[in-house]
């Protein structure tokens, strides 16, 4: 399921029934409100709900997920908050899958991997740092990658997470000498002209919390060369 629904108002909708809509973020939008005041994509979602089925006064929107602000990719929003609840449990028990495509600077040494690592996240800076054994205020982190391609200067990795930590597929990618092209806080010599970080969230699979049904949806790629290369 990667069939674009619309485009409206710049917004990517790859699914939409009464109960979830799935869009495909661009890199710089935020999914939440911040301190930057920035239009959050919840918001931009809401109006075109709003304006799509002409709904009177405010539209429910629950943020089930998040992405970093450079990341693109799957986000998936709830309509109630019934779903809400239902969506927030699949992602606790893991009964949601998502795939992350990196494109990365130096071919890590295994082909196929699980790292486990600890996080501890400074806020100061907003970094996560990167351990080998427990510490004070650190969480465990767990992900699997597997190189799909090598491309010319950089090689493209498929990324599982067994654990939800902050920047932690930056963090833990880098750590193994493999920074993702353009992200400059894990690094990257230099940035993306855009400001985006070549991390996607490309597949995601759950069974639907209320019509108890397969969905499965795919992400397509930014428009750029090097996403280009990996097709």
């Amino acid at each position: 399921m990667s069939k674009v629904l619309s485009n409206k108002s710049n917004l990517q909708v790859l699914y939409e029934d009464n109960h979830i809509i799935v869009v495909n973020k661009r890199a710089g939008d935020i999914v939440q409100g911040d301190k930057t005041g920035d239009k959050p994509l919840s918001e931009v979602v809401k109006s075109y709900i709003k304006d799509k089925y002409n709904k009177p006064g405010n539209v429910y929107l629950g943020v089930v997920h998040r992405l970093d602000r450079p990341t693109t990719g799957l986000v998936i929003f709830a309509k109630t908050s019934k779903v809400l609840t239902r969506l927030n449990a699949l992602f606790v028990s893991k009964d949601i899958t998502k795939t992350y495509w990196a494109i990365v600077k130096n071919r890590p040494k295994k082909e196929k991997d699980t790292l486990v690592d600890w996080l501890k996240k400074n806020p100061k800076n907003n970094k996560s740092y990167v351990y080998n054994k427990e510490v004070k205020d650190a969480k465990k982190a767990i992900l699997h990658y597997n190189l799909l391609k090598e491309l010319n200067n950089y090689c493209l990795l498929e990324v599982t997470l067994e654990t939800g930590r902050h920047h932690q597929i930056r963090a833990q990618l880098a750590n193994i000498g493999s920074p993702i092209k353009g992200d400059l806080k894990y690094g990257f010599n230099r940035s993306n002209d855009d400001a985006s970080i070549h991390l996607h969230a490309r597949h995601i699979s759950f069974i639907h919390p209320v019509k108890n049904e397969p969905i499965v949806i795919t992400a397509p790629l930014p428009n750029d060369v090097i996403w280009d290369a990996c097709l």
